[in-house]
């Protein structure tokens, strides 16, 4: 697996892989399900929609959109899905949108997972069979994932359910997915670019830098599911009712 994320080829997805692809310069990716056929099965929030956060992330949020309806782009195969919301399925080339491909990696070893500068690429988690992954997919595309939250509710957190059908209370905490993580640690850097006065502080002082070090490394690794003591296995058919 790589340090920062694990980039393949086409020829080399596997029916029931769980893919993503990096969005607005490396700040945030978009997670899905490879179902096979070319089609990705994949948890959106559409283009131009207010997300309910209220915050700076809502224009990230946005990017989980298969194509910007500013493109004027319509896939032959697809149409302009960039109105969709909820759990859509995609051809690759709109899931991707132009980026790369990655593979999200499962059952990796502690030292690999805290090794990665970015989270939200693997996960301490076993991946389930294929069959039982394309069931909770299909069925979640049939019957819905509930509302796109960036925090509570996001594209990783159903491809994670449909891999290993680990689901965790949607309170937010400081123990959210690795790619929320991520995202905080990145937008603090990029104020310490800006050169404002905390950053400023930390970067005096190598303590509190080695602090803040620390605190995102256990950040990553209690927020991820492999470890999580509040995350249960859920069917599919009791986690759609459960939301109804």
């Amino acid at each position: 697996m790589g340090v920062l994320s694990n980039r393949i080829q086409r020829e080399q997805l596997k029916i029931g892989d769980h893919i993503y692809t990096w969005r607005r310069a490396y700040i945030y990716a978009h997670h899905g399900i490879y179902v096979g056929d070319g089609q990705v099965i994949h948890f959106t929030q559409a283009a131009g929609r207010e997300s309910g956060t209220g915050n700076v992330f809502d224009r990230v949020i946005f990017s989980s959109a298969p194509i910007s309806p500013s493109s004027g782009c319509h896939c032959p195969v697809c149409g302009d899905q960039s109105r969709l919301d909820g759990v859509i399925s995609s051809c690759l080339d709109c899931f991707l949108s132009g980026g790369d491909l990655y593979l999200y990696e499962y059952g990796v070893d502690i030292a690999a997972f805290l090794a990665e500068t970015r989270g939200g690429t693997s996960t301490l988690a076993f991946a389930e069979s294929t069959e039982e992954v394309l069931h909770r997919a299909f069925f979640l595309w049939a019957n819905g994932f509930g509302t796109y939250d960036l925090f509570k509710n996001n594209c990783i957190d159903f491809a994670i359910y449909c891999k290993t059908s680990l689901v965790v209370d949607a309170k937010f905490s400081v123990r959210r997915c690795g790619q929320v993580v991520s995202l905080l640690a990145d937008t603090s850097k990029f104020i310490a670019s800006k050169g404002y006065t905390l950053v400023f502080l930390a970067k005096r002082s190598p303590y509190l830098m080695a602090v803040s070090g620390g605190v995102y490394v256990v950040s990553k690794l209690l927020s991820d599911i492999g470890v999580r003591p509040d995350a249960a296995r859920i069917a599919v058919e009791n986690l759609v009712n459960g939301r109804r």
